[in-house]
């Protein structure tokens, strides 16, 4: 039974659930994360000092961008509402899409990274189940509809969720931070460490990545209808969780190369290899389990607040009859927008049976991360020309030189792909239907939208 939503503080309504603790923790297990350390550190200590620039080029502004923008624009939906009310109807619909199936695709891919991660954490008896395609898409499949799951019965239990994702990628950092510091003091780093970045094409293809891996502001935005107090919540809980994604990104990249060599350290199975190195270094095999346990903790925690983030634009464009009615209700007994959840779930689903075939899973993987860089980082271009209107202009002409830059590196095969034509025929097919089909959905809902009212009339 479900009800539709009008006023998002009535007793039908999404609820305001998230202090400033929830909200700040929120933002971290969405921003902060493990999968972006291996790829960094395998191209070297340069990467600490992108990880920096990051931060100030592009996670920086965007921090500015969003606290504007919803000083501006408070209601529910986020990059959808702000689209929408500068640009109109029809750009709010179909940056909202974009970054939708962006998102989509970001399921697949994080899930076949973190199973592959766990499954390399628990020692050589189990690595093989990381090649393992049956193993990794059944248990991506489980870990996304439970993540999901925990937050459809609603926030105010799924958040428990995401403040657990949070600390345990905080202990994680820490466990790596304290080994390396360890490691350090007794025999010194094992990488020699050069902080200038290498300026060469491989540097180039992991860049757009790296940026990546900082933002996420935006999805304090998608939340605002469910933030106590957002007046004062905001912006601490935003410059909070991007600063701390920052430093743990460039800590936790500084100190795997302590612990390694940047050639021992594999984008898929990189975490495994820290693990391996933490435990010899406290002479504590069980560690290495432990830190598998942390990302596997993590992960459920991300999917379940990007997933939870990501559903209120489809429940704003649902409410402006964009989309069919359900998705602009909330369920009476969750308070949440379960439709959205569940048709989330179920496109991502579909997207990680799709994205294996004809590639191994590494080129697969390759390919759901370039879909959802390219997802994440077109709706940006909104964003930030929202934020230069709304008279944020440094940041604004920051983040949009950024981004142009970004998107030229997502589309950059990486050595691993040994059919250029396939991998890139996948990207542009797989954008053409991202927008494609956002400017179909939006027709079709406009038209019905339109013959409602004359109904009506």
């Amino acid at each position: 039974m479900a009800t539709s939503v009008k006023d998002i503080d009535s007793g039908c309504g999404l609820r305001r659930e998230l202090s400033v603790r929830d909200l700040t923790l929120f933002g971290i297990v969405c921003i902060a994360g493990p999968r972006w350390i291996p790829a960094a550190a395998h191209a070297g200590p340069g990467s600490v000092t992108l990880w920096l620039l990051a931060g100030l080029l592009l996670g920086a502004p965007l921090a500015v961008a969003v606290a504007a923008l919803m000083t501006k624009y408070p209601e529910p939906g986020g990059l959808y509402s702000w689209t929408r009310n500068d640009f109109g109807p029809a750009h709010g619909f179909l940056a909202f899409w974009v970054y939708w199936v962006g998102m989509a695709f970001w399921f697949p891919g994080a899930a076949v990274f973190y199973l592959s991660s766990t499954a390399y954490t628990f020692g050589p008896a189990y690595a093989h189940l990381a090649d393992n395609r049956a193993f990794i898409i059944c248990g991506s499949l489980a870990a996304i509809w439970i993540a999901l799951g925990s937050n459809l019965v609603g926030l105010k239990t799924g958040k428990w969720t995401e403040n657990f994702g949070a600390i345990a990628v905080a202990l994680l950092g820490a466990i790596l931070i304290v080994a390396a510091a360890v490691s350090w003091s007794r025999h010194g780093s094992v990488t020699p460490i050069h902080l200038a970045p290498k300026m060469d094409w491989s540097t180039a293809t992991f860049w757009a990545a790296i940026a990546y891996g900082v933002s996420g502001a935006e999805y304090f935005g998608m939340m605002s209808a469910e933030i106590r107090s957002p007046e004062r919540t905001v912006k601490p809980a935003i410059w909070l969780a991007t600063a701390f994604a920052v430093v743990f990104y460039a800590a936790a990249t500084l100190a795997m190369l302590v612990l390694l060599r940047p050639e021992a350290i594999s984008e898929i199975s990189g975490i495994a290899s820290g693990g391996e190195a933490v435990s010899r270094v406290f002479g504590a095999p069980w560690i290495s389990a432990v830190i598998g346990l942390l990302v596997l903790t993590h992960a459920f925690g991300a999917f379940g607040g990007i997933g939870t983030a990501v559903s209120r634009m489809p429940f704003a464009a649902g409410t402006d009859r964009l989309l069919p009615d359900a998705f602009g209700r909330v369920h009476s007994r969750w308070h949440t927008p379960h439709v959205a959840l569940l048709t989330l779930g179920v496109v991502s689903s579909v997207l990680l049976l799709l994205a294996q075939l004809g590639d191994t899973m590494r080129v697969a993987y390759q390919e759901i991360v370039s879909l959802t860089l390219i997802g994440g980082f077109l709706p940006y271009v909104y964003i930030f020309i929202s934020a230069w209107k709304a008279g944020r202009r440094a940041a604004a002409g920051t983040g949009l030189g950024v981004t142009a830059f970004c998107l030229v590196c997502s589309v950059m095969p990486t050595s691993q792909v040994s059919n250029v034509w396939l991998f890139e025929g996948k990207l542009v097919a797989g954008t053409v239907v991202m927008i494609g089909s956002g400017l179909l959905l939006y027709s079709r809902g406009r038209a019905k939208a339109r013959k409602s009212v004359a109904e009506a009339a």
